[in-house]
């Protein structure tokens, strides 16, 4: 499920989140299976707190780090996965789906350290 858009100020969307989620899981045994948060790699501290609320309210178990084709490192989504204790599953770098790649650690902090 897309929730793009979806502020996580908004306490009645949140609260509709958590519901979806409780849905999904009536209808097939243990859905989800995974939730994953898309992050854009632009996104500053506030995004720690953004995090923490789908947390909560979605069960999130995964991260997706966006837009880091650009000169936006996403250094908030260390923070993210360090506090939540979640996985950095993806990385996206452009527009088409082969611009989505598995999350690698090294070249991510090689890329974060300006050591391309």
């Amino acid at each position: 499920i897309d929730t793009a858009g979806r502020l996580h100020t908004k306490d009645n969307l949140m609260a509709e989140l958590s519901k979806i989620h409780k849905t999904a899981g009536k209808v097939i045994e243990g859905a989800p299976n995974e939730v994953w948060l898309v992050l854009d790699a632009t996104t500053g501290q506030n995004g720690l707190r953004q995090a923490e609320d789908f947390f909560r309210h979605a069960g999130v178990t995964g991260l997706i780090l966006a837009k880091l084709d650009g000169s936006a490192k996403g250094g908030v989504v260390l923070s993210i996965a360090e506090t939540l204790d979640l996985p950095i599953r993806f990385v996206g770098t452009g527009e088409e789906i082969d611009n989505l790649a598995l999350f690698d650690a090294e070249a991510y902090v090689n890329g974060l350290i300006g050591q391309d």
